[in-house]
């Protein structure tokens, strides 16, 4: 356990941020990324880093300062550059370092507020609440949907000469056909709750064919309305987003996907950590302490080298 305290304590565990965070977050798909430029004239390669640094540096202060893994949800500060702060509306930052800063808007706040999380969860030319609700569902919840059934008929685009519809009332009339419901029943209440975001994480309140409508619900029924609301409801059980976060953790240190019988390793490494309000040093622990990652299978002479995290816990 004092390794892996001096693990997260060294500047090298940055690797772990990077690695980590980019494969659970999505962080890597940032690159690829392609915004229209014609409706995000601003969006350029200077803004996509210091997107991608934002969540990084607040998920890399949460594993130094060891604070608890909810606060990727809830935090009420970020941190910015210049040219961030610029797209969120933050007044008096200036350069290209980043710094800590207070999040004001609370429906900014934690990872659902992070224009790398939006970016990376819409279209080159919109928004997307399928793609955001099916990334709430996935990295957040823990409960993915299915894949999608073949031949499903893609959303109507609005079309030049008539009367904009707006995104909300299309997919409405997209979910009308039984085929697609099953799975847009449960993703687009979430994702419409993100609705006053941008393709490019700025904040609106209009869109082609009127007023933003961000009133949504969770798949158990829990009405939100907007970003703010939809934080509280999914915080609302601290121990969900920890176990996520460690069934994620623990995907990351065996270097291949869980099966029913890891289940049990998750929800007692989770029980462990409840005491100690889910900091990350507790999580990480558990993981390096459990069956499965002691037990797994000794690495190829010529297999790549393991995760960061199960590295220094050896």
């Amino acid at each position: 356990e004092k390794q892996i305290d001096r693990m997260l304590a060294d500047p090298r565990s940055s690797a772990l941020v990077e690695n980590f965070a980019g494969q659970w977050l999505y962080l890597r798909n940032l690159q690829s990324t392609r915004p229209d430029v014609e409706e995000f004239p601003d969006f350029d390669d200077n803004l996509r880093r210091a997107m991608r640094r934002e969540t990084e540096l607040l998920f890399e202060h949460l594993m130094r300062e060891d604070l608890s893994i909810n606060e990727l949800l809830t935090a009420d500060y970020t941190f910015v550059n210049e040219r961030l702060a610029k797209h969120y509306g933050i007044p008096s930052i200036y350069g290209s370092h980043f710094r800590q800063v207070p999040v004001i808007d609370e429906a900014r706040r934690g990872l659902l507020g992070h224009a790398s999380i939006l970016t990376v969860t819409s279209y080159p030319n919109r928004t997307s609440p399928v793609l955001r609700g099916k990334w709430v569902l996935e990295n957040v919840l823990g409960t993915p949907p299915p894949p999608p059934l073949p031949n499903v008929p893609a959303l109507e685009e609005n079309e030049a000469g008539k009367a904009a519809r707006t995104l909300r009332e299309r997919l409405e009339e997209h979910r009308a056909n039984p085929v697609c419901a099953t799975c847009h029943d449960v993703m687009d209440p979430i994702g419409l709750g993100l609705e006053n975001f941008d393709a490019v994480g700025k904040w609106r309140t209009r869109e082609p064919g009127g007023e933003i409508d961000a009133r949504g619900q969770l798949a158990d029924g829990t009405p939100i309305a907007g970003a703010a609301e939809l934080r509280a409801a999914l915080t609302a059980d601290s121990e969900q987003f920890a176990r996520v976060f460690t069934a994620k953790m623990l995907t990351y240190a065996l270097g291949r996907g869980l099966e029913a019988y890891d289940m049990p390793t998750v929800r007692r490494i989770v029980r462990e950590a409840e005491g100690d309000d889910y900091r990350f040093s507790a999580l990480v622990k558990g993981i390096a302490n459990s069956v499965p990652f002691r037990m797994r299978r000794a690495q190829a002479p010529d297999a790549p080298p393991q995760p960061t995290v199960a590295r220094a816990a050896e």
